[in-house]
């Protein structure tokens, strides 16, 4: 490696590639039921964390509210990320629905925990601090 090149942590470097993949990913609770909890959302980053590592995926920030969550990831470009928002959503939505049933089945229904549905942005550089903030400061439940 040449010594007048800084290695910087938002770029990945391997030995073809030299990228920085960036994606807000947000999921929202089926029918938009206001399901969620704090202690709910703090699990819920725990496994989605494992699921990102198995990826290879570093999950930058997360959080959520009643009836969302918001994700920021930097993912090698050998990741698809509809695979991985398949793994993230299912996983999520079997340990959640597993841990917190009762509380669950009052809110949703019918095997669902998040909607079919999700929301992925592909983020540049300069607004990363920008994104960060944002999904800091979402309104958790208490």
């Amino acid at each position: 490696m040449s010594p007048r090149w800084n290695p910087e942590p938002e770029v990945r470097r391997g030995r073809h590639v030299v990228c920085s993949l960036h994606a807000h990913l947000v999921f929202v609770t089926k029918y938009r039921r206001g399901a969620l909890t704090d202690e709910m959302l703090i699990r819920c980053e725990e496994v989605m964390r494992g699921v990102c590592a198995d990826f290879e995926v570093e999950l930058r920030e997360f959080n959520g509210e009643h009836d969302h969550v918001h994700l920021l990831v930097h993912y090698p470009p050998k990741v698809t990320l509809s695979k991985l928002v398949n793994s993230l959503k299912g996983v999520s939505a079997r340990m959640l629905r597993k841990e917190y049933s009762t509380h669950v089945r009052t809110y949703l229904w019918g095997g669902h925990f998040w909607s079919g549905s999700y929301f992925a942005g592909s983020v540049g550089g300069g607004s990363l601090t920008v994104l960060d903030q944002y999904i800091e400061q979402q309104k958790r439940p208490m």
